[in-house]
Formats: C-alpha cells, structure tokens, sequence
C-alpha cells in the first residue's frame, strides 16, 4: 500500500534564479544550503527543516506563466499578521488578506516576485504536534 508520508521538498518557480536567491534568502533569513548554479536552490526552513526549492522556470515541467495558479503551500507561522507584513515589505504582493478560518487557524497568501503564491498560517494542529513532540525531546 502506498501511504503519503509528509512533505519532502516544495518547489516554486522563477525566472531570474538571482533574483529569487536574493529574496528567499532575505525572507528565510539564511542562504540556501544547496546551490546548482543557474538551475536550482534549496533552504532547509523551520522546526522540521522542511526543504524549499526554486527552480529555473526554464527547467519546470509545465509552463510557468508567472501568474498565480495552483496550490497554495501554507507555512506555520505564529502571527499571521506579522509575516504577512513582513512578506508584503520585502517585495510581495497581496493575494488573500489573513482571514481567521475557525479557532486557532488563520491563513494569508502573497504573490511573491515571481509570481508563486507563498501562504502563511497559524494551524493549532501544527502547534499541538510540535508541542507534543517537543515534549518528547523533540523526536
């Protein structure tokens, strides 16, 4: 039986690959760890050191139009509103404004400068399994 595990690597997309090392590297606060000139980056970001691409869009499997389209990836942030702010300061553009969806969860997408949706939110879910494993020394 096949079973989805969790996430590996999510990949966003962009034209000018400068460009994009400038501005993740400004929004993750770190350089990418891995580096394949012209072609790719990667960041390890967050409590599980999940791993974030940017691909050359001449690479990309599809056509990449710049437009938004496609899934929305949501990243566990503590205030909402505070990293939408700071996204929108670094360069991005609105797309959904923070909206509380229920007790304990608020989402916000931004456009970011080349044209990828980056969604931030504050799931409870997420909170309760890091403060479980964190309670469990953090395995």
């Amino acid at each position: 039986m096949t079973t989805l595990r969790g996430f590996t690597t999510v990949t966003f997309f962009a034209d000018d690959l400068d460009a994009a090392r400038a501005w993740y590297t400004s929004v993750f606060e770190q350089e990418p760890y891995f580096v394949r000139d012209g072609a790719y980056l990667e960041w390890r970001v967050g409590d599980y050191q999940h791993e974030f691409g940017v691909l050359n869009s001449a690479y990309a499997p599809h056509r990449h139009t710049g437009e938004a389209t496609g899934a929305i990836i949501y990243w566990a942030v503590d205030d909402v509103e505070a990293a939408y702010r700071r996204l929108l300061a670094l360069g991005a553009a609105p797309h959904d404004k923070p909206v509380e969806r229920g007790a304990g969860y608020v989402t916000a997408s931004v456009l970011d400068p080349f044209g990828n949706i980056l969604g931030v939110m504050r799931n409870q879910h997420y909170a309760d399994v890091l403060a479980e494993r964190q309670g469990q020394g953090g395995h």
